[in-house]
Order: C-alpha cells, then sequence, then structure tokens
C-alpha cells in the first residue's frame, strides 16, 4: 500500500471552522449531529468487533465456524456468515454512508454555508482515500480465501488497522467539524 495512503492524516492541514467547541445549540438543533454520532458510533463498533474476529481467529479462540456464527450474529450481516461477507457488507455500508453525504448531505451544507466549502472538500477527499482503503480490505480478503496461511491475515490485520486509524480519524474530524452547520442547517 502506497505510504501517503497508510499513514495519518496531518491535523494541520485540514481545513477547520473555527467555531466554539461550546457553542448553544437547541435540543432540535442538536439532533442532526447526534444522529451522525450514533452512525458513526455504529461504524466504530462494528469496525471494532471486526478487528476482534481476526484476533480471536489468530488465536485459535475461534474456528472458522464459530467466526462463521459470531458474524452471523453481528448487526451488519449477510445470508453468507464468512468474515469476507461480513466485511464486505461493512465496506458497502461505508462506501453508501459516504456517498449519501457527498450527494445529499455536503451541497446541501455548501449551499446554505459556502464558508464550509473547504471542510466539505476535504472530507470529501478523505472519501475518496477511504474508499480506496476498503478496496484493499476487499483484496486481502481475497487473498486470504484463496490462501488462509499467516502471511495472509497478517494481510487483512495491516489493511484492517491502516482502514480503522483513518477512517476513525474521519469520523471525528466531521463530527468536530460538522456540529455547527448541521445544527443550523439539518441534513437536507
Amino acid at each position: 500500500m502506497d505510504d501517503d495512503v497508510a499513514a495519518l492524516w496531518d491535523e494541520t492541514t485540514r481545513p477547520t471552522l473555527d467555531e466554539a467547541a461550546d457553542a448553544a445549540y437547541s435540543s432540535a438543533q442538536e439532533a442532526y449531529h447526534r444522529h451522525l454520532v450514533e452512525i458513526h458510533d455504529h461504524l466504530r463498533s462494528e469496525l471494532t468487533r471486526l478487528h476482534g474476529l481476526v484476533e480471536e481467529v489468530r488465536r485459535g479462540v475461534l474456528t472458522a465456524a464459530e467466526a462463521r456464527s459470531e458474524v452471523h450474529a453481528m448487526s451488519l450481516r449477510q445470508n453468507n456468515w464468512t468474515l469476507g461477507a461480513y466485511c464486505q457488507s461493512y465496506c458497502g455500508f461505508v462506501n453508501g454512508h459516504h456517498t449519501l453525504e457527498d450527494t445529499s448531505v455536503f451541497p446541501h451544507l455548501r449551499r446554505a454555508e459556502p464558508d464550509a466549502a473547504p471542510v466539505l472538500d476535504r472530507l470529501s477527499e478523505e472519501h475518496v482515500v477511504i474508499h480506496h482503503l476498503l478496496d484493499d480490505v476487499d483484496r486481502v480478503l481475497v487473498g486470504l480465501v484463496l490462501d488462509a496461511d499467516g502471511a495472509a491475515l497478517d494481510a487483512v490485520e495491516a489493511s484492517l488497522q491502516t482502514l480503522g486509524d483513518r477512517l476513525l480519524s474521519h469520523l471525528a474530524y466531521e463530527e468536530r467539524e460538522l456540529r455547527g452547520p448541521l445544527a443550523r442547517h439539518g441534513f437536507y
């Protein structure tokens, strides 16, 4: 993987809206931000569970069949109970979430609050990077299916770690910067 993609984003290069973190909004206004955080919290918890499953398989705590049962019990599941199918579902959910933001939420906020454009542009750019990282996860999962050895599992872990680091950083940045615009203008 390209080192630029693998490295965390430098916070000093991210545009900010310079809003007070303690700005007062009504409960109704805060609902938009809370909803965004709830979606992001779901993504965080599912990512944590994914890491846990890979670790349990590595340590021999779970067999493949047991891991499949665990994956089946998770909230983002498909009829196919494999780790790969779960990862694919997770990746699809993240891409769908970002597509909704890029095609609907961000254009709305851009029209309503033009000064937010640099932040929205950066968030969209980060979506592209995350999409490439999701593709990398898919690629290494194919490798794991074809050759379920330690090296393939190492590649899955490394790819998930890179995705997780970038995604968690992105979610925190988005939550911090969009609180005000969402409170003032909503999602649509």
